[in-house]
């Protein structure tokens, strides 16, 4: 009888792939960099920080193209960038570029908090599909109380992310905002991986006794 398969060494996971790579990095934080900048410099001209915006993520997508990698990151990122910048220039407020990251954030913290109000953490959901652990976790208390505790986490680094940014939002301050966004960006998303990682990892199983 063959010897059971080794199990996956506990690794923490890959941060940069989770977001789509280095490309995935620069498509979530530099057209809203580059909006605030071209904001300052024009003169505080939503419609040319928007153009800005736009041009910086169809390039970026472009590039991710032509190196084939996987266009949906490339999408996704141009689609968000398009969708702020419309906002905005429709509105006439440069803020405005930023609202639906908060209305995001806001739309996840009630995902969140309703999982966890059902008992079925999202987070749970999310990591059993990855690593093929399926729906087992539900029968196992610890472990679903570890999948609570790590929904919880999630709730409270985008709680983090509203409560700072709001503010600011609402007080119409377009480059504190900027900065805000780009901060607690993929930072704060590469410490909730780790932070996750080191709540819901698994022991790896010991070795069978004997070849």
């Amino acid at each position: 009888m063959a010897p059971d398969a080794p199990s996956r060494p506990s690794e923490p996971p890959s941060i940069a792939d989770a977001i789509g790579g280095p490309w995935g990095v620069a498509e979530t934080s530099a057209p809203a960099a580059a909006f605030v900048v071209a904001y300052s410099i024009s003169g505080s001209d939503t419609d040319t920080a928007a153009t800005v915006a736009i041009a910086l993520a169809l390039v970026l997508a472009a590039i991710r193209l032509a190196r084939r990698q996987s266009p949906r990151h490339a999408i996704s990122g141009l689609i968000g960038v398009a969708f702020a910048a419309f906002v905005a220039t429709r509105s006439g407020r440069a803020e405005d570029f930023f609202l639906p990251g908060l209305i995001t954030n806001a739309l996840f913290i009630t995902a969140l908090l309703v999982s966890i109000a059902v008992r079925r953490p999202l987070v749970g959901i999310i990591v059993s599909q990855l690593d093929g652990e399926g729906h087992r976790w539900r029968e196992d208390p610890a472990r679903s109380r570890t999948f609570t505790r790590a929904s919880w986490l999630w709730a409270g680094l985008f709680s983090m992310r509203l409560l700072v940014q709001l503010p600011l939002y609402l007080a119409g301050a377009v480059v504190a905002l900027g900065v805000a966004r780009t901060a607690m960006g993929v930072p704060l998303f590469a410490l909730g991986v780790w932070l996750t990682w080191l709540l819901v990892r698994r022991p790896p199983a010991p070795a069978a006794a004997g070849a």
